[in-house]
């Protein structure tokens, strides 16, 4: 990286820490909003939730049809590329993949299904089952006729729209800006198709570096501190244990340790190794709940949504008729999304040299959709069929409760409940911790610039977040409140960072094409 855009610490970071290539622009700017934003909290909690709450419904009031336009766009543009000619070429200037497949997809999936899909996975279809979605009108709610809606919608949230703006056209915009161009892999480079290598270098390029970073701790906080409430709610559910903040704190406390053990191994050791177990340990739950859980109703629920939500697709991604439900629902989701784009795009961008473009975009616009709409109809589709067999005693728990009751109400109606509840506890962690030291590393190459950062600096980006989800959950639900509208607001600047990528992808694409094939 050229010196003269970087702003040197003192000689103790350089030497003790090794962050002589931290920008220290982008640090402040990422680390100093966040900071700002706890320190209100806590001196005026009522203050920043309002005007958080303000800004919040400006957001989805003003960017929220935007945003439904931009996924849906970067999805088909995605696609496209990758049926095109150009989805033959590789990225990366090396013959040879560094990852296996399975090692390649396990850390893609894991990093985002951790993100929030294993908390909403047993109650975001429950609450639409027993309140229909306003595109489904006409449908009663808390009937048969509510399932398929209930599945579609959730298939909606964490499908094919969702895992594309992560990592399929930002992902090879960045790979073509790091590998084949020769910039650091940051969030910033997305915006080359705009700004061209000025934008690399200047003032605006370590502000969008900021934002892109700001807005992915704000994601992964939020799943962080709903971990602390889960597991602390289950705890006591089942052995007693107070559910109080010393609980949720000694939760996050552990994970903390865990995942920034995993960040500092780095990407070939700690966060393979936990993305390899996840899956594994997934598999083996999913297989167990088709065996003893209503698998035939999971199979007809899974098959049926599916060929309802591929003909319903556009109708669905563009509804907009009752734009306040919207605004909890589809455009939250978007918002997150969103937010996770850049940093996402950096690290699919980091783990997939020597891969082509349409492996990318299988692999995260088709192959981990797929496999999360199956998971979201093992859990929630499983709590959908008890609660027609027994009204409430799904609905119960979660209306009493709220999310961290959800999973462990479908769990506790299955035979061997003793056994799978600690072990779904288990998954949930360790999804977790593969967020947490994923975007660490991510967050790390951002800030310095390097494809191999220094560990203290993953180290320093992993505690943080951890900390902060600690000092908010000591704050109520209105900390973790703010925090989940806060994480809307993020997106509103990376919305547009991503945009370029619309054109960007094929035309770096078509870029390199005519550079490999000379007529």
């Amino acid at each position: 990286m050229d010196k003269d855009t970087t702003m040197n610490g003192s000689s103790f970071s350089n030497g003790i820490l090794g962050w002589e290539n931290v920008e220290w622009p982008v640090f402040i700017v990422s680390g100093g909003v966040l900071l700002l934003f706890v320190v209100a909290s806590l001196i005026n909690p009522e203050f920043v939730s309002s005007l958080v709450s303000k800004y919040f419904g400006l957001s989805c009031t003003y960017f929220g049809a935007y945003w439904q336009w931009l996924l849906l766009l970067n999805f088909f543009v995605a696609m496209g590329l990758a049926v095109s000619k150009y989805g033959s070429l590789k990225l990366g200037n090396i013959d040879k993949p560094e990852l296996s497949t399975f090692r390649w997809i396990a850390i893609i999936m894991c990093t985002l299904l951790a993100g929030g899909g294993v908390f909403w996975s047993a109650a975001e279809p429950m609450y639409y089952y027993l309140s229909t979605p306003p595109v489904f009108d006409g449908v009663e709610s808390a009937t048969k006729a509510a399932v398929i809606p209930a599945m579609e919608q959730s298939f909606l949230h964490w499908g094919f729209l969702a895992w594309s703006i992560l990592g399929t056209l930002g992902a090879v915009v960045l790979m073509c800006v790091h590998y084949h161009k020769g910039y650091p892999l940051q969030a910033r480079g997305l915006l080359y198709p705009v700004f061209g290598e000025k934008i690399m270098k200047n003032t605006l390029g370590q502000l969008v570096e900021g934002c892109s970073i700001l807005a992915v701790a704000a994601g992964t906080i939020g799943p962080i501190g709903f971990l602390g409430l889960q597991v602390s709610y289950a705890l006591n559910q089942i052995f007693g244990i107070p559910d109080v903040y010393m609980t949720q704190l000694a939760i996050i406390i552990a994970l903390v340790i865990f995942y920034t053990i995993s960040a500092v191994t780095g990407l070939h050791k700690g966060i393979q190794i936990l993305s390899r177990f996840n899956i594994y340990l997934t598999v083996a739950l999913v297989a167990m709940i088709l065996l003893i859980g209503p698998g035939g109703f999971i199979i007809d629920t899974f098959t049926q949504a599916m060929g309802n939500y591929v003909k319903d697709f556009t109708s669905l991604s563009l509804f907009r008729g009752d734009t306040g439900w919207l605004s909890w629902w589809t455009v939250f989701f978007w918002g997150w999304f969103i937010g996770y784009g850049p940093l996402m795009a950096v690290l699919v961008a980091r783990i997939s040299r020597g891969r082509t473009i349409r492996q990318i975009m299988v692999a995260v616009g088709i192959i981990a959709p797929l496999a999360t709409h199956f998971w979201f109809t093992i859990l929630g589709g499983t709590g959908i069929f008890f609660e027609m067999q027994t009204p409430g005693v799904i609905s119960g728990p979660l209306n009493d409760a709220g999310l961290p009751a959800a999973l462990l109400a479908v769990v506790g109606q299955l035979p061997m409940a003793s056994l799978l509840i600690p072990v779904f506890l288990v998954l949930i962690f360790v999804f977790l911790a593969t967020t947490g030291d994923s975007m660490s590393l991510s967050i790390a190459i951002c800030v310095t610039g390097e494809d191999d950062p220094p560990r203290s600096m993953r180290v320093f980006w992993a505690v943080t977040m951890g900390a902060v989800a600690a000092i908010l959950i000591y704050m109520g639900e209105g900390g973790i409140g703010a925090l989940q509208s806060f994480i809307v607001i993020t997106a509103v600047p990376v919305g547009f960072i991503l945009l370029p990528t619309l054109w960007g992808g094929p035309g770096m694409a078509r870029e390199l094409w005519d550079q490999q094939n000379p007529k």
